[in-house]
């Protein structure tokens, strides 16, 4: 006989899950193995000899890197020397504000600071993020990507997207060569929903440069950089070398972050038998040392890795934190889906959403999980009306608003005549008046009509061969009638050679106003402190359309 309760539980979606006993020796294990090195470091006439137990002569380039660039020397001593466990206790601690942990925080080695979140639940790491985030108010980024890379529904989607809160928009492609025009669809329909939303197109990294350059696009952040020296050689790259994109990128006006995430050495093969977590910590030093304002982490296109030992999403959270501890924005993934369990999916989630993050997911799936090309978000558009009650039960700004369907249809309608105009001035392949229709009201690619791929991809390489640059963008919205998307688009070159947006954490508001951890610094210490959710920002969060009036009872 076989007990009926366990062939239930069998078939619960959670079981279809895979799950792995730690092997430390491959790399799997999320955090304190047994093989990472103890915290250490030597100086010697202002030069680190020693890192972690390693001696310089036995440096590797990540060694080398983080001794050169990554750590600050001038609080170096009096930072190792607290107790790891009493450290942990500061991060959690409300009495011990972020100004006085970050000199510390990022004078420590990469092992130091893995001993230190090894004494940590989750529920302290969350209390410690919620402090160590560096801008003050929460915000969201999502992809906005199609089966098809149809572009009118990359502008529809967009436009929506910005409508629903979020600050940031990602893009990538099904078709290599249709990513200029995901390029121009994105940012018109992001414009179109709201000014002000950053833009980017993620396909390989000599084509989203020129992209930015051109003005299409506006920030950038699928640099990868890796913990361990062999898998850095195997994608031809260096510490250095990802230094030198990243330089290319912000010299030319461009917001960007790195990518890293606890699991890539493990599932390239290179882990050197060490944690997850402690080569997520050497990948995010090396961010520090390249100089780039953030990164976007937390186990980022590999989430299963962690997601099947255990402790793997204490992990995530792990990575997540460290982040902040180095004064870096983070955008803390959420951005792959892990698991069939809608409960997984959520606890993952809540560990970000609770305390808040520079960007909660960094990647919200606007569109149905089939057409992510991203491989699927840990959320979709099928869970939009989930998040907003979710931010509604906990009263949690969560960077999301609930909307109206007419307001959804009206603004999907207007960024598909819009890109339907940009299309005819710039003498792309026509947009028809039933795509603009399907677009209007379509909940994926399955509802809208094909395109002809030959004719576009065709003319994606062209408009690239023509030079077509954020100002003919400009140009053919003004002519076509579209003053208002015009400005925007014109509004967001003007940021371009402003440059305040390249700021740590930085994001566009509703009235252009540029927030970052300059001027908007995480400040909290406790209840009343840090940010605040405004009496108008309650009111839109808690007015969810299927909510009930009291007259409706009377």
């Amino acid at each position: 006989m076989k007990s009926k309760r366990f062939e239930v539980l069998a078939n619960r979606p959670v079981n279809q899950d895979g799950f792995v006993k730690e092997w430390p020796e491959v790399g799997m294990i999320a955090m304190n193995g047994p093989n990472d090195p103890k915290p250490s470091i030597r100086i010697e006439n202002g030069q680190v000899v020693e890192l972690d137990g390693k001696q310089r002569k036995d440096f590797d380039f990540n060694d080398r890197f983080i001794a050169e660039y990554a750590i600050n020397l001038t609080h170096t001593e009096e930072a190792m020397a607290i107790p790891s466990q009493k450290f942990a206790g500061m991060l959690c601690d409300i009495n011990v504000p972020r100004s006085k942990l970050i000199p510390l925080t990022t004078s420590m080695t990469p092992a130091k600071i893995c001993e230190i979140l090894g004494y940590m639940n989750v529920v302290e790491m969350m209390m410690a993020l919620q402090k160590m985030r560096a801008r003050k108010t929460p915000s969201n980024q999502c992809h906005v990507t199609n089966l098809k890379d149809n572009p009118v529904q990359i502008a529809a989607d967009a436009a929506e997207a910005a409508l629903r809160g979020f600050d940031e928009e990602e893009t990538t492609v099904a078709i290599v060569r249709y990513a200029p025009f995901n390029a121009l669809a994105l940012l018109i329909g992001s414009q179109t929903g709201r000014g002000g939303i950053l833009t980017q197109c993620s396909v390989e990294e000599a084509s989203e440069l020129l992209f930015g350059m051109r003005g299409l696009t506006s920030y950038a952040e699928t640099v990868s950089v890796y913990g361990t020296e062999q898998v850095f050689i195997d994608g031809d790259d260096t510490p250095w070398s990802k230094s030198f994109l990243a330089s290319a990128y912000a010299s030319r006006g461009l917001k960007m972050r790195f990518t890293s995430g606890t699991g890539s050495e493990v599932q390239m093969g290179y882990a050197e038998g060490k944690s997850m977590l402690y080569l997520e910590a050497r990948c995010i030093f090396i961010t520090k040392g390249a100089g780039v304002q953030g990164l976007q982490n937390g186990s980022i296109s590999c989430i299963g890795i962690p997601g099947a030992v255990p402790s793997g999403i204490r992990a995530v959270l792990a990575e997540n934190l460290i982040t902040t501890m180095l004064d870096l924005e983070v955008a803390s993934g959420n951005d792959q889906t892990f698991s069939h369990s809608d409960m997984r999916r959520t606890a993952r989630a809540l560990m970000q959403i609770l305390p808040g993050t520079d960007f909660i997911f960094s990647g919200y799936s606007s569109t149905p999980n089939y057409d992510n090309m991203f491989a699927g978000s840990n959320f979709d558009a099928e869970d939009f009306d989930d998040y907003n009650i979710l931010q509604r039960d906990l009263r949690v700004d969560g960077g999301l608003r609930p909307v109206q369907e007419q307001e959804v249809v009206k603004i999907r309608n207007k960024a598909a005549r819009v890109i339907q105009a940009v299309f005819k001035e710039l003498g792309l392949p026509p947009v028809t008046d039933a795509e603009v229709e399907a677009a209007t009201y379509a909940h994926g690619s399955k509802d809208m009509p094909d395109r002809n791929l030959v004719e576009d991809m065709k003319a994606a390489e062209d408009m690239m061969k023509r030079a077509i640059t954020g100002v003919d963008v400009v140009k053919a919205l003004s002519k076509a009638g579209f003053d208002d998307v015009a400005q925007s688009v014109f509004n967001m070159l003007k940021q371009r050679v402003v440059g305040d947006y390249l700021h740590t954490s930085a994001i566009i508001d509703k009235d252009w106003h540029v927030r970052s951890a300059v001027n908007d610094l995480n400040d909290y210490q406790g209840p009343g402190t840090g940010y605040q959710m405004s009496a108008e920002r309650w009111e839109e969060i808690k007015n969810i359309p299927n909510a009930r009036n009291p007259e409706d009872f009377i």
